[in-house]
């Protein structure tokens, strides 16, 4: 107890570092403040909470404003959608692979064209969130003309939406962690109090204290492994030949490469997630003249049928390995190696190099997509084993990789920054002690 108390002092003591953390927690209030917003012209009092199956889940990631029919109703999942959009046309597309390739100027009209995608995209899913969410309630006020109101919601969601974007970006630059990722963190986080006061006090009460209590316990081991998955990496041994500059001698050490055994972080669970709404929908237009189409519709609209967790599990397997190819690329890495005067010992440089950074990789996938598969799917076991709704989301998926990811992150953010003060310390007083990594940037 005594080193935490040591640790946030230190942090206080760091000017930089102590204005960072306050503007962040001031950029995260005003987020959370707009998410109470209610859009004009709607009736708070028919609007219902109780979002299941799908909707449930991304109303989870945005702490209740999907529900709320707030301003910043979809949040920043247009653009997240975009930004994948954008990333795979990077790929496939020529003319991206130039701009990304172009540096600093390319990085930035990749920007603004994400940015251009982002308003497109919101514009689409407002009207689709205002059909579905409010006046499928009939949440409307009876004064309220229905084509004022559609043009004027959909306006104040394109621009809640690019405004969330915005504060993102803001404390990317000013604050301390990812923008985007800590604006999900903070919608996800906000609604665990409530899921817990549901579970343990509402719904279990005094009788059930002992499944209560293996609930927390089984919850802190899945939370283990999570940071487990998050942190594992294959270190491969890269040896640099000496060089004689000017007199001196450079190289000649051993370092490594860290290949992350879930390299594709939670992109395989969005990807997977986005396209398991389809079967739902495509289900819907035929539902009326095809049984089948409706048993489909059916077994895919519930995300704790067996159908739909299997379907899910085997799409992430497929999405982590799809990820981990367009973003981990073993050539350019054999390449930089070449180039830098390191090899792997035993290996040739060259493509001997690069087929073996990929074996290596597609071996350490495997192992990492079937777990992140699992604790994808753990949310169904915790529901089916007697975990409430709301309370279950936290047990795998999305919210508990995007929670422990973020919040892994953000700590090494401050301990980069912990470090270098020390580091500073030390060069003054003529010392240098300290901890040396050893990565090999390739």
């Amino acid at each position: 107890m005594k080193k935490f108390f040591t640790t946030i002092r230190n942090i206080y003591s760091i000017e930089e570092l102590r204005n960072r953390i306050l503007a962040t927690l001031g950029f995260l209030i005003v987020f959370r403040l707009g998410s109470f917003v209610v859009l004009p012209g709607v009736d708070v009092a028919k609007l219902t909470d109780d979002a299941g199956g799908i909707f449930g889940i991304l109303n989870s990631l945005l702490g209740g404003s999907f529900s709320r029919a707030s301003i910043f109703g979809l949040g920043i999942m247009p653009y997240i959608s975009a930004s994948i959009v954008i990333q795979l046309m990077t790929v496939a597309v020529p003319s991206f692979q130039k701009m990304q390739k172009e540096g600093e100027s390319g990085r930035k009209k990749l920007t603004q064209i994400t940015r251009v995608l982002t308003i497109l995209v919101t514009l689409a899913q407002s009207f689709g969130y205002i059909k579905a969410t409010i006046i499928s309630q009939d949440a409307v006020l009876p004064s309220i003309d229905p084509s004022l109101f559609m043009i004027s919601s959909m306006i104040l969601l394109t621009a809640g939406t690019m405004f969330c974007m915005w504060l993102g970006e803001k404390i990317t630059d000013k604050g301390i962690g990812n923008g985007i990722s800590m604006l999900i963190m903070i919608g996800i986080i906000s609604s665990l109090p409530g899921a817990a006061w549901m579970e343990f006090v509402t719904t279990n009460g005094i009788g059930k204290a002992l499944f209560s209590v293996i609930e927390l316990i089984v919850l802190f081991f899945v939370v283990i492994v999570t940071v487990a998955l998050v942190q594992a990496t294959r270190r491969i041994p890269v040896q640099y030949a000496k060089q004689v500059v000017g007199g001196k001698v450079y190289g000649g050490q051993r370092q490594f490469i860290p290949l992350k055994v879930n390299a594709s972080g939670v992109m395989p669970i969005i990807f997977a997630q986005a396209l398991m709404i389809l079967p739902s929908l495509l289900s819907g237009i035929w539902a009326d003249s095809s049984d089948i189409a409706n048993s489909i519709g059916t077994a895919f609209s519930n995300p704790y049928s067996w159908q739909y967790n299997l379907t899910f599990a085997l799409l992430i397997i497929a999405f982590t390995f799809f990820y981990t190819a367009i973003t981990v690329n073993p050539s350019n890495m054999a390449d930089d190696l070449k180039r830098s005067g390191g090899f792997i010992p035993g290996i040739k440089p060259g493509r001997p190099t690069s087929d073996f950074i990929g074996d290596v990789l597609d071996r350490i996938t495997l192992p990492g997509s079937i777990f992140l598969a699992i604790i994808a799917i753990l949310p169904t076991f915790a529901y089916n084993a007697g975990v409430g709704q709301q309370f279950a989301y936290f047990y795998g998926g999305t919210s508990l990789l995007i929670m422990v990811g973020v919040i892994l992150d953000t700590l090494q953010q401050i301990e980069s920054y912990l470090l270098m003060r020390h580091y500073e310390g030390m060069m003054k007083s003529g010392k240098m002690r300290g901890r040396s990594q050893n990565v090999a940037v390739a």
